[in-house]
């Protein structure tokens, strides 16, 4: 396990050459400061107060998409997982029409690939704390394409984009991948590891250090995992957006869509 030693990347206008290179060949690429710390700022308020009128609602599922919940270290409940924050939230449905976001779907060339705003769960944001009773503290080794598999669709390219909306170095843990895997065969994307189970370090990992308003991409066939913060309380706090990039057929969800068999599967895993 290392870490990143490239510099990360500025995200212009356009993309570079030198950085769609990159990720042709390692799969992911990190941007720095694709946001200000005022945009961060705008975006927790927005997160905090959809937070506060899901809770009060007793909001369980958004589209079809299970809501997932925890307790903050005061115990008070909290929701770990949103989706769909797109549709509440006039800033971040701006935040995904905004057209320095939108190259990244050029790392998908020669597909044309789409911000899925109306699919998959939409935005979501991951928002994890490190309790001395929570159960579920790190995210293992996993891959995102073989969902399409669980909705009776042929793997399609994909791409995941993070927005990061804390502080996280490599020493504290957070986003680990496996540069390369992305042009890995089937079998070992789907055998190459134990899904969500496997937290092991791998000897060929790298991690890197991420601060509030940096953006990444990986794509959808590489291996990844979330190493697990050594703090807890405050220090562990980290929140990410993430958003897909998809090719393919336009499926949107909609309030009667059904909740997708890998949410049920993942909530088993993760309890």
């Amino acid at each position: 396990m290392s870490k990143l030693t490239k510099e990360p990347f500025r995200l212009a206008d356009v993309l570079t050459e030198e950085q769609l290179k990159f990720f042709s060949e390692n799969g992911f690429i990190h941007f720095k400061n694709f946001l200000p710390k005022e945009t961060v700022s705008l975006y927790l308020s927005e997160i905090s107060r959809i937070e506060k009128e899901w809770l009060a609602e007793g909001v369980e599922k958004i589209n079809g998409i299970p809501l997932k919940f925890g307790k903050d270290e005061s115990g008070n409940k909290m929701i770990q997982r949103f989706c769909f924050l797109n549709k509440y939230s006039t800033p971040l449905k701006e935040l995904l029409e905004n057209p320095r976001l939108q190259l990244v779907t050029q790392f998908l060339t020669p597909y044309e690939g789409r911000i899925a705003q109306e699919e998959k769960d939409g935005l979501i944001l991951n928002s994890y704390i490190r309790t001395p009773n929570s159960k579920f503290t790190q995210m293992g080794w996993h891959t995102d394409s073989p969902r399409d598999l669980f909705l009776g669709q042929k793997i399609m390219p994909m791409l995941n984009v993070g927005i990061h909306l804390d502080d996280c170095s490599y020493e504290e843990g957070g986003l680990r991948v496996l540069p390369g895997t992305h042009k890995q065969g089937f079998l070992k994307l789907m055998f190459g590891k134990k899904y969500f189970v496997d937290n092991n370090p791998d000897p060929k990992e790298v991690g890197l250090d991420i601060e509030a308003g940096d953006l990444t991409v990986h794509d959808g066939r590489m291996w990844h995992r979330a190493q697990q913060s050594p703090h807890f309380g405050e220090r562990s706090r980290r929140r990410v957006m993430y958003v897909p990039v998809v090719t393919g057929k336009f499926r949107p969800k909609h309030e009667n869509s059904k909740t997708p068999f890998y949410h049920k599967l993942a909530s088993k895993i993760q309890n």
